[in-house]
């Protein structure tokens, strides 16, 4: 059953990837999302059997690998506690945005390509999520790396499509230097790369130190700092973060599928993962912790200026992988994976609500050339709100009822709390970026669904209106960062339409997982005692921070609700109230406006420090190095010799018979001298 859940994705993936266009449109669509959906239909008994207790993990080895003196990479498949909650949520998320995606890019030329990206895509998760040794995650690592910049580059016409595949690319790798070194450092410590092996010989190297950079280090603290690196390029934490907004350019399926269930939580199943290994370095999970607020804190403060529909959520998701990470640093790792978890529905379900709406818009993605559009398109509007719903974490704090993300947010801020330490910086953070998520996710339904129709002034409606056709050569799905004033109202003649069913039967299936995800299944991740029958060893769970989580003060079990209607109300005074509160807002701290619009400056440090240094040593190298020495020295040096040394030649050749018996003459006297010389 396992080989099926992770083989099948990849022999749709070969199939349509090259039959391509002779295979058909309709073949591809049916061939990679059937085969999508069977490997969905297989993954849930398995979590259902974890669920139950009826399931314990195994290993099933397929074939050898790599094997040289001491190493040995077996190719297996580890199905456990971990993997089964990762099948469901890959194969679940994936296999919908398969099938939204036969809606979205119905008139895409390319969509073969484009369905064989998304299940090459699915394949590499999959096979990083059952890896048994640390080389085997790494080539689904990597799968997911480039499956992802073919998938962000898809409509690689657009310049700025193909910019931001690169930036992810690059990127990236940087993260996965780290990862590299992580492993090596692993195997150089522990003689192996299996990860069981190294877990459970990981306590008995605590304490030790290694030579690193001309230092010694505490050898844990380095190879658990060191993986991290990776953590971070792979799920955008601070400092590595900069591709996950620009990976907005590819179609907004692709937006769902990396940032909701897949690519961008690599990182914290890494993390949870190796959790016994992180266990054993107290400055690691310190540095986990402050790096995952961190990127809470500046994810959300960002996203709260932003107009682009999609990058909005993009920061959010960003935002949320950094709750993730402080949960993991403060030891609570089933509530890590239990919001990953719950993530996966309500994120997938707002980008592809989101791609909804830019659907019926025409592709105009400027939230601010939207609003009206609840009774417009109405399964789109109440699908959406409820995935605001959850991803606010609105619920009832005494009575334990609420949405996904009521659960599994909570769950985070109460244990964040009662780890203490890191562990309050890190809850106070997060209580601020609650605030910050409830104000712009209501700011983005606000924007959208209520107020006045703000149509008029967008250039994708009048585009519309001038083409019966609907659609551009490219499919334009960008972002409109260059409006800089305030838009027209009116309608402009122009009346949006709900997406096509198979379109919103994905978001109304993710919307039961957006309801009801956190009230199902939060006693299996994160209850004291249910935490443990059900993870079964596969993370470690901390059940006494688990129970201390549940009994913290009411006034910390509160403060979440609180935070949520804050943002809601501030939400709605400046965007259904008072609706010049913004202009005043960006009027009077104008400052800070910039200093948030533009990302609190991340792209502009990094094209100073890295970006302009490169291009300058490349056109030194280039211009001094490889034109003006070797190529100047080298052939072309070598073919002006031969140009002049010909134009030389070429004076003796006279065409004289007299010449030419003086040159020989001259030859036989040389020949002569030399001879008598000897």
């Amino acid at each position: 059953m396992i080989q099926l859940i992770v083989l099948l994705p990849l022999l749709a993936a070969a199939i349509a990837g090259l039959g391509n266009k002779a295979l058909g449109k309709l073949p591809a669509k049916i061939l990679t999302t059937g085969a999508l959906f069977i490997s969905c239909a297989l993954s849930w008994p398995i979590f259902i059997s974890f669920l139950t207790g009826s399931a314990e993990a195994h290993v099933t080895p397929l074939f050898t690998w790599i094997q040289s003196g001491s190493f040995d990479a077996q190719w297996a498949l580890r199905v456990d506690a971990m993997t089964a909650v990762m099948l469901v949520v890959i194969t679940s998320v994936s296999s919908l945005v398969h099938l939204y995606s036969w809606g979205y890019m119905d008139e895409e030329p390319d969509q073969p390509r484009f369905f064989a990206y998304l299940s090459l895509f699915t394949f590499a998760m999959l096979m990083l999520v059952t890896a048994n040794n640390l080389l085997q995650m790494f080539f689904g690592w990597e799968g997911v790396g480039l499956a992802s910049y073919l998938l962000i580059g898809f409509w690689f016409r657009k310049p700025s499509a193909n910019a931001a595949a690169i930036k992810a690319f690059v990127v990236n790798r940087v993260g996965d230097l780290g990862f590299m070194m992580g492993i090596f450092g692993t195997y150089l410590v522990f003689n192996t790369i299996s990860i069981p092996e190294i877990l459970e010989m990981a306590p008995s190297i605590a304490g030790s130190t290694i030579g690193f950079l001309g230092h010694r280090f505490d050898t844990m603290t380095v190879l658990c700092l060191l993986l991290f690196v990776g953590a971070m390029g792979k799920s955008a934490q601070l400092g590595l973060h900069t591709w996950l907004p620009d990976a907005m350019e590819g179609p907004t399926p692709v937006s769902a599928l990396i940032h909701a269930a897949t690519m961008v939580t690599a990182g914290v199943f890494m993390v949870c993962r190796l959790s016994p290994m992180f266990e054993t370095s107290q400055t690691a999970l310190t540095v986990v912790t402050y790096v995952g607020a961190a990127t809470c804190l500046f994810a959300a403060t960002v996203g709260t200026v932003q107009t682009d529909i999609k990058r909005v959520i993009a920061y959010s998701t960003c935002s949320q992988l950094g709750y993730m990470f402080f949960a993991a640093g403060v030891g609570a790792y089933g509530a890590a994976m239990f919001h990953l978890f719950t993530h996966a529905f309500f994120k997938a379900l707002l980008f592809l609500g989101a791609g909804s709406v830019i659907h019926a818009m025409h592709h105009e993605q400027d939230m601010r050339y939207y609003g009206a559009l609840r009774k417009e398109i109405p399964i789109t509007f109440w699908t959406m709100t409820l995935g605001t719903l959850a991803i606010t974490g609105v619920g009832l704090p005494l009575i334990g009822v609420g949405f996904a993300g009521f659960y599994s947010k909570d769950g985070i801020l109460e244990a964040a709390y009662a780890a203490g330490g890191a562990g309050t910086g890190a809850f106070l953070v997060g209580i601020f970026a609650a605030l910050l998520t409830s104000f712009y996710s209501w700011r983005l339904v606000f924007l959208t669904f209520f107020g006045k129709a703000r149509w008029a002034a967008s250039e994708h409606i009048q585009h519309a209106l001038h083409d019966s056709h609907g659609h551009d050569d490219h499919h334009d799905d960008h972002a409109h960062d260059d409006h800089h004033h305030a838009p027209a109202t009116g309608t402009g003649g122009y009346h949006p339409h709900e997406s096509p069913w198979v379109m919103l039967v994905p978001l109304i299936v993710l919307s039961l997982g957006a309801v009801f995800a956190g009230f199902l299944f939060h006693d299996q991740f994160i209850g004291a005692e249910g935490g443990i029958e059900f993870w079964k060893g596969a993370l470690s769970f901390d059940s006494h921070l688990m129970h201390a989580a549940h009994e913290v003060p009411t006034w910390v079990k509160f403060a979440p609700f609180t935070v949520m209607l804050t943002g809601l109300l501030i939400a709605w005074l400046a965007y259904i109230k008072n609706t010049d509160w913004p202009q005043r807002f960006v009027a009077t701290f104008t400052g800070l406006y910039s200093f948030l619009l533009n990302k609190w400056y991340f792209d502009e440090l990094y094209n100073f420090l890295f970006v302009k240094p490169a291009f300058a040593i490349g056109r030194f190298f280039w211009k001094f190095g490889d034109v003006g020495f070797i190529d100047r020295f080298g052939p072309n040096g070598l073919a002006a010799l031969v140009v002049q040394g010909n134009k030389v030649t070429r004076r003796l050749q006279s065409g004289y018979l007299y010449t030419y018996a003086l040159v020989m003459l001259i030859g036989l006297a040389a020949a002569a001298t030399w001879a008598m010389t000897r």
